[in-house]
């Protein structure tokens, strides 16, 4: 905002390039709806009365003018009064009269009205004050003080020099001493102060306000996150530090919005107030601020996710895990910089499961079915697992692991199918990432996943099918054609020969990879035959001729 002073008396009333006669759009809707004009169940008018009528303009002109004349007149308040109608301001008194009425009306409010609603609020603001408040007091003030806008408001209050200085290092400033001697001799006029393009003249008079008031925490109580954010940028531009502190106690304690947590964190980003107590402010959204700039977070957010990690996965309740599992997953996804959970925390956490699962499965081929239920419970939590090492592009060390267990997929066969499925799903989500290029792992390692897993797979493919609800087939069957066709061309053959052998024998309970198997069947013998029916390639030499 741009300060500026002068020694001259403000002028009163309005400066309105405006035509004053004309009317708001919201007096000419309320003077239509009254005369009958916009009921259409009304009954005719008389004709006399009806030329009577029509000798004003009518809605839709009075409408259809008004985009000619919007935002053209910057108004005036002189010590907190309105001016009345029959001044040459009348249009602003109008618009106030239309913003009592918003609430039955649905037209669209104009610029201005939208003014002149802003008018009111301040004419309000300066008029009602307590007793024995003396701010805005032509009686006892010694500065007439003028605030402008950008928008065209203009507002002359009175207020004390003694309390401007007292509370404001840049009126303190401005009313020095010095420059009072360059006022004019002691007379009974006041000092004249002008500040102008204020951003919001409503917010400025509201911060001029807590100047006079004895008890800054009680008035601020009654204000809103968005208001104090004004109050406390203005305090902040005038020097107002017992302004600034009340804001930050007020923003420090109240609640917000998550819009509004980052206008506080803007502004207060923006204003440099650490030293004043804005760092208690940010203490709720950013660790920095608790732990101090020099520390290092790293480590505490590995340890924090690393626990609910933990919680998840070791949860009574099979509903809650579920919702926190979605949960969990969704703020890791929305934050995958890969900084706040390192890669080691969770294989670590996955190293368990995989363990309790092994334990519990050999038990369980030994037909020791006591917790057998662990196994589809460690199963799932390393599917959730697989899903965010995915997401995070770090699943590589997974699939090595999985794909070596050989001593579970020996005796996968000894355990009841409706106990070990489970595990077939974890196959399954492997098979769909290296189907979509989500895991890329060397030829080597998908091939030892196919022999040790592919048969278990099948055989639970029809309980899988059945059982596990929001099961995506097509997108598993073409996951899997996928990973064999990643394979070399011969390593293909051996997988969908024996895949071609156990569809014709088990049909639905038998995942169907046809499209992989009509893609290696193309690769082996149609593009063979053409490169070996290929006629020889013929070479064209051109001689060079003698022209001598």
């Amino acid at each position: 905002m741009d300060y500026s002073t002068a020694t001259t008396t403000a002028a009163n009333g309005y400066s309105s390039p405006r035509d004053s006669s004309f009317p708001s759009s919201f007096t000419k809707f309320n003077s239509a709806l009254t005369a009958g004009l916009l009921n259409p169940m009304s009954p005719p008018l008389p004709p006399a009365m009806l030329d009577k009528t029509r000798s004003s303009p009518t809605l839709f002109e009075m409408m259809a003018s008004e985009a000619d004349t919007i935002g053209k007149v910057p108004v005036q308040i002189h010590n907190g009064v309105l001016p009345s109608p029959s001044s040459s301001s009348s249009s602003s008194s109008a618009a106030a009269t239309a913003a009592r009425t918003t609430n039955v009306t649905h037209l669209v409010i104009s610029a201005q009205d939208k003014q002149a609603l802003a008018m009111q609020r301040i004419s309000d603001l300066l008029v009602i004050r307590s007793p024995g408040n003396q701010f805005n007091d032509p009686n006892s003030s010694d500065v007439k003080l003028t605030l402008s806008s950008k928008d065209g408001i203009s507002i002359t209050m009175c207020v004390h020099r003694q309390i401007l200085v007292a509370h404001s290092r840049f009126f303190a400033m401005k009313l020095s001493d010095r420059w009072s001697k360059q006022q004019l001799p002691p007379s009974s006029s006041p000092y004249i102060v002008e500040i102008s393009d204020c951003d919001d003249v409503e917010v400025y008079i509201e911060t001029l306000m807590l100047m006079y008031c004895r008890d800054l925490r009680k008035k601020m109580m009654r204000q809103d996150v968005s208001r104090v954010l004004g109050i406390l940028k203005v305090s902040a531009a005038i020097g107002f530090d017992a302004g600034v502190l009340s804001c930050l106690e007020y923003l420090e304690a109240a609640p917000w919005s998550e819009d509004e947590e980052y206008r506080i964190a803007s502004l207060l980003s923006e204003l440099h107030l650490e030293n004043v107590g804005a760092t208690e402010v940010l203490r709720r959204v950013s660790v920095e601020a608790s732990n101090g700039s020099n520390g290092s977070n790293g480590g505490s957010n590995d340890e924090v996710l690393l626990n609910l990690l933990h919680i998840v996965l070791e949860g009574k309740d099979e509903k809650a895990r579920r919702d926190m599992k979605t949960l969990v997953s969704k703020m890791l996804r929305e934050n995958s910089s890969g900084n706040d959970l390192r890669k080691e925390s969770l294989y670590l956490a996955c190293d368990g499961c995989l363990h309790k699962l092994k334990r519990q499965f050999l038990q369980a081929a030994e037909s020791d079915l006591e917790n057998v239920d662990q196994i589809a419970r460690q199963a799932d939590n390393l599917h959730w697992i697989l899903d965010i090492l995915i997401d995070r592009q770090i699943a590589e060390d997974f699939i090595v692991m999985w794909a070596s267990l050989s001593e579970l997929s020996e005796v996968h066969s000894k355990v009841p199918v409706v106990h070990r499925f489970e595990i077939s799903r974890v196959t399954a989500r492997i098979f769909v990432g290296i189907g979509k290029g989500q895991i890329l792992t060397p030829k080597e390692v998908r091939c030892l996943l196919l022999r040790n897993w592919l048969t278990p797979f099948y055989d639970d493919f029809g309980w899988m099918r059945r059982a596990s609800k929001g099961l995506d087939r097509y997108l598993i069957e073409d996951g899997l054609s996928n990973t064999i066709l990643t394979l070399p061309l011969a390593w293909q053959q051996e997988f969908f020969l024996a895949w071609f052998d156990r569809f014709l024998n088990s049909n639905e309970d038998c995942p169907n990879i046809q499209r992989g198997f009509e893609v290696w069947w193309r690769r082996a013998f149609w593009r063979r035959k053409e490169q070996s029916q290929e006629p020889p390639r013929l070479r064209v030499t051109a001689s060079a001729t003698d022209n001598s």
